[in-house]
C-alpha cells in the first residue's frame, strides 16, 4: 500500500465513529502554525500550508477515491476555507521571507493596528467578500443555517491569515471570532478533531493577541525614542 493511499484510507474508530488520521495531522499541523505565527516565524507558513491541504482533501472528501462512505460529505465552506488559506499563505510565506531576506537582524513582520485608510477599504471589502462566497455557496447546494456560519468561517479565515502577512494585531481577534463559530460548527458535523483544534487554538489565539499587542506598544517606543 502506497503512503498516499494509506494516509486517505487510515482512520480511527471511536465506537460508531471514525475519525480520519489525515484530519489529526492536518489539526496539528495547523496548530504549530498558531504558535509559529505568534513568535513570527517564516516556517509558520509551510507547515501550515501543508496541514490545510490535508484538512482540504477532508472536507472535500467527496472528490476523492480513498477513503470510507463517512468521509464523502461536502463542506465547500471548510474546504474552500483550506484552499483560500494554501493560497494566502503563499502570499504571507513570500511576504515574510522576502522581509527575512533583506533585513536578516530584523523582525520578519512589525505587529500594529491597522491604520484609518486600511480600515476605509477593508471593511467593504469584507463584507463584500462574505456576500459573494455566501452566494457561491448557495449556487454549490448549501443552504439553511449552516450556511452562513460556513461562509463567515471562509470569510473570517480570508481576513485573519491576511492580517497576519501584514502584520496586523487585529488578526488575532478574527480568529477568536471564527473559533466561536468554529467549535459547534466542526462537532455537529463530526470533524472532532477539527473541532478540537479550533477548542485548544482559542487559548492560543489569546497568547498571540497580547503577545503581539505588548510588542506593537514596545516597538512603538522603540520608533519614538529614535
Amino acid at each position: 500500500m502506497s503512503i498516499l493511499k494509506w494516509l486517505f484510507e487510515a482512520n480511527l474508530h471511536f465506537g460508531s465513529k471514525s475519525i480520519a488520521v489525515r484530519e489529526i495531522i492536518g489539526g496539528v499541523l495547523g496548530l504549530s502554525s498558531a504558535v509559529l505565527g505568534m513568535r513570527r516565524k517564516v516556517a509558520a507558513w509551510p507547515i501550515g500550508i501543508l496541514g490545510d491541504g490535508l484538512l482540504f482533501t477532508v472536507f472535500l472528501g467527496a472528490v476523492f477515491s480513498f477513503g470510507d462512505k463517512t468521509q464523502h460529505a461536502n463542506f465547500y465552506g471548510q474546504a474552500g476555507r483550506n484552499l483560500l488559506l494554501i493560497i494566502v499563505s503563499v502570499y504571507g510565506w513570500i511576504r515574510w521571507a522576502a522581509h527575512r531576506k533583506a533585513n536578516v537582524s530584523a523582525p520578519v513582520v512589525e505587529p500594529r493596528w491597522t491604520t484609518a485608510k486600511e480600515k476605509a477599504y477593508l471593511i467593504p471589502a469584507i463584507i463584500a467578500f462574505f456576500v459573494i462566497s455566501s452566494r457561491i455557496f448557495v449556487a454549490l447546494g448549501e443552504s439553511g443555517t449552516w450556511l452562513l456560519v460556513d461562509t463567515w468561517i471562509f470569510t473570517g479565515t480570508a481576513l485573519a491569515t491576511y492580517g497576519m502577512s501584514r502584520g496586523y494585531v487585529e488578526f488575532w481577534l478574527v480568529w477568536v471570532a471564527v473559533d466561536f463559530v468554529g467549535v459547534p460548527f466542526a462537532f455537529k458535523n463530526g470533524y472532532y478533531p477539527t473541532g478540537t483544534l479550533y477548542a485548544i487554538y482559542l487559548p492560543f489565539v489569546i497568547w498571540g493577541f497580547i503577545s503581539w499587542l505588548k510588542i506593537s506598544k514596545y516597538e512603538k517606543r522603540e520608533v519614538a525614542a529614535l
